[in-house]
């Protein structure tokens, strides 16, 4: 098993597989974009398979596909079969914008993919446009009809909570729980390299930010009843709304952090182990891999490393990566 300095034993190993994205979140990436990585410095579906493969031999049972985009990475269902065969590996996730998912939903779920997560912040259009600078509302929605279709659940809506931006759709977006059997979940901006200005009409990231507390207490008349059975191992506490199929759950990194319970490691797109989100401490392990060394050396230095907890209270935050490059 892999078991951190706190005794915390890691069983989660998310995976940026590109940094490459068909859209451009004003929190996610800086406006003036990023430098993309070589496509020969990007890990191979075989490479990205080699590391699964040890890390599941080691306790690791949970994988999620990030990004970037995940989808804009051609044939992607192809390691999604890859790992869905690999022994110890009982649930293959994926976090995608939706764009794509239409396309792509029936293939990935015949490939072993379990569930998926997509970013939504508004249901708006023409908000979602402005804060995504040009995605279209009605393609990502479809694809989230289509991952539906396909059985990808539970389904999982991932809002950013962000003042002056989209806090006047907290209850629409909640009351897709009733609605649908979805989880709709609040998350915190987290300071991830974006406090850069986001362009006009938008607030900084720091006047944005709007702690979990104030989210539930605007969702108030819902009348949220807390659940104890969790829906996975992620870190949102999660609660229905009387009368609805879905859940509404809340997830706070900054003003009430979760790391005592953190049991993942990340692997970026070309290659590094990242032990904490908000931490820059990363492993590079892409060239070990290419020479045909073991990888486990390389998941216990990672797993070693990992902090106690984030360090953001101290304004100790990432600065070399943005949260495009990192996969969240």
């Amino acid at each position: 098993m892999l078991i951190d300095s706190w005794g915390r034993q890691i069983t989660y190993l998310r995976i940026s597989v590109t940094d490459r994205c068909n859209l451009r979140c004003v929190y996610c990436m800086p406006p003036e974009g990023i430098q993309l990585r070589p496509h020969d410095e990007i890990l191979r579906f075989e490479e990205i398979a080699e590391v699964v493969r040890a890390a599941a031999e080691n306790g690791v049972r949970e994988v999620r596909l990030t990004g970037g985009e995940p989808l804009a990475r051609p044939n992607l269902p192809a390691l999604v079969g890859m790992l869905s065969v690999i022994p110890g590996i009982e649930d293959i996730s994926l976090t995608t914008n939706a764009l794509l998912l239409e396309r792509h939903a029936a293939a990935l779920a015949e490939a072993g993919l379990k569930r998926v997560n997509i970013s939504l912040d508004t249901l708006q259009p023409e908000r979602f446009a402005r804060i995504t600078r040009g995605g279209s509302f009605e393609q990502a929605w479809r694809g989230i009809l289509a991952a539906e279709r396909a059985g990808l659940a539970p389904l999982k809506i991932n809002a950013v909570a962000m003042r002056g931006v989209n806090d006047d759709e907290f209850l629409d977006l909640a009351r897709l729980a009733v609605e649908h059997p979805w989880q709709v979940r609040f998350i915190e901006i987290m300071p991830v390299k974006n406090e850069a200005a986001w362009g006009e009409g938008f607030p900084n990231s720091f006047d944005a930010f709007i702690p979990i507390n104030e989210v539930k207490a605007r969702l108030a008349g819902l009348n949220l009843e807390p659940l104890n059975d969790k829906s996975g191992s992620g870190p949102a506490r999660e609660y229905r709304i009387p009368g609805g199929p879905g859940r509404v759950g809340f997830i706070s990194p900054v003003s009430e952090h979760f790391c005592g319970e953190c049991n993942r490691l990340r692997l970026t797109a070309d290659g590094s182990l990242r032990p904490c989100l908000l931490s820059d401490l990363e492993i590079p392990l892409r060239e070990a891999l290419r020479r045909g060394e073991p990888v486990l050396p390389y998941l216990q230095q990672a797993v070693g490393l990992k902090p106690q907890q984030h360090e953001l209270v101290l304004n100790h935050r990432p600065v070399t990566r943005c949260m495009i490059q990192i996969g969240g």
